[in-house]
């Protein structure tokens, strides 16, 4: 019979426990663990405390090492289930890589004049709405990138003067689309190649639109990445400086705003408040000068997108409360784009998990799925958060949880 104080009759220690320990054992405080890994010392306390799920593998590992563990120590006897902790694979990420890695030379006998600049700035036009639109976007595009890029390519090699330099803006922003689409997808190596493509593509053009573009993108590659945050804040501000700060250009305006909130997000993912909030201010001071009603056709910046964006701001903050609040009252019904609306409802299912509400989180990720089924399916805060919610959640939204958990391939 076993003794009342064996630790055998013990519950197993949690996830955050484990890290707790282990953190406690080194001798180190919560901002030092978290100055290692890229994140605040609120992010360590919340995985502490677990009012944040268990992360994704590469930064599992990095928090393993800092900590001088070995994985095992934070998992327990639990197995890592690899379709939940780590990136889905879109059933099209062959065709689009062979898109990315192929090069296509055309002899003297085969070819033909180029499609005019106007054409090919329609078809990316295109792109973009398929982007944007409900339903499988990511599908639709990879159906559409490998032609449009080898004929942006191509045409970009054959035109001269004004015309190229506009095919190759074109191929800038065609070079985002796949950026996009390779967003939580296991092929961290092709969105450093697509982002580093687009700026040089934006920087031939001598486009400073094309590069605040670019920037913008890059900043989400450089967090991927695990970047400094000093070095995407510091990219967004130099592009953002080949704008002009004036309402004389919507265009130009958007995008130094855009830039403004880069740096905001840089600042709120490694817990610097008041930078954040002070670039997050200029963004909606721009966006304000754009109009109420205002919304860039293909980057969607506006006011309804700054401010659906203090939702990740104080997510990453890790403020639950005021991004509960912000989650409330909110309206994300005239945004322009399903992609858009459903990352932002699975943002608001993120602040919600943080307070264990988690009747909120299942009926959000099911309104993110019905907005944007491919947004929440390779979304990886949806993807750790279901098993969960299928073993412990209500029971009244258990069949929901269920429902999505065999949507996004997760196993509960």
């Amino acid at each position: 019979m076993s003794h009342p104080n064996d630790s055998s009759s013990e519950s197993p220690l949690t996830f955050g426990q484990r890290v707790r320990r282990a953190r406690e054992r080194r001798g180190l405080t919560r901002a030092v663990v978290g100055g290692l890994v890229g994140r605040s010392a609120e992010w360590v306390k919340a995985i502490e405390t677990d009012r944040l799920h268990m992360p994704r593998l590469p930064l599992l590992l990095r928090m393993a090492d800092v900590l001088g563990v070995d994985l095992t120590a934070f998992t327990g006897d639990e197995r890592l289930a690899v379709a939940t902790y780590s990136k889905a694979t879109h059933m099209d990420l062959p065709v689009v890589k062979d898109a990315l890695t192929a090069y296509h030379f055309r002899s003297p006998e085969e070819s033909e004049e180029p499609q005019s600049a106007d054409t090919l700035l329609g078809r990316v036009q295109h792109g973009w709405q398929l982007w944007h639109a409900p339903g499988d976007h990511r599908s639709r595009i990879a159906t559409i990138v490998p032609r449009l890029l080898s004929d942006l390519q191509y045409a970009a090699r054959e035109l001269e003067g004004a015309e190229r330099r506009r095919v190759l803006v074109g191929l800038a922003e065609t070079y985002h689309l796949v950026q996009l689409y390779l967003s939580f997808q296991p092929a961290g190596e092709l969105v450093m190649l697509t982002g580093d493509r687009a700026m040089s593509a934006a920087q031939d053009a001598d486009s400073p639109r094309a590069i605040a573009g670019a920037a913008w993108y890059m900043n989400h590659v450089f967090r991927d990445a695990g970047e400094a945050h000093e070095a995407r804040v510091d990219l967004a501000m130099k592009a953002a400086e080949l704008l002009r700060n004036t309402d004389s250009s919507h265009e130009e305006l958007a995008r130094w705003g855009l830039l403004q909130l880069a740096a905001a997000l840089s600042y709120a993912k490694v817990g610097r408040s008041g930078e954040a909030w002070r670039h997050w201010d200029h963004a909606s001071d721009a966006a304000g000068r754009l109009g109420e009603g205002y919304s860039h056709p293909w980057l969607i910046f506006g006011p309804g997108m700054v401010d659906a964006y203090r939702l990740t701001m104080h997510n990453d903050l890790v403020q639950s409360r005021s991004a509960i609040e912000v989650a409330t009252n909110i309206d994300l019904a005239p945004m322009p784009s399903a992609t858009r609306r459903s990352f932002h409802h699975v943002e608001a299912a993120r602040a919600y998990s943080m307070e264990g509400e988690k009747l909120a989180v299942v009926h959000l990720l099911r309104k993110a799925h019905e907005e944007s089924p491919e947004t929440v399916r390779y979304n990886l805060f949806a993807r750790t958060a279901l098993p969960d919610l299928v073993a412990n959640g209500p029971a009244i939204v258990r069949a929901d949880a269920q429902f999505l958990a065999e949507e996004l391939g997760v196993p509960a």
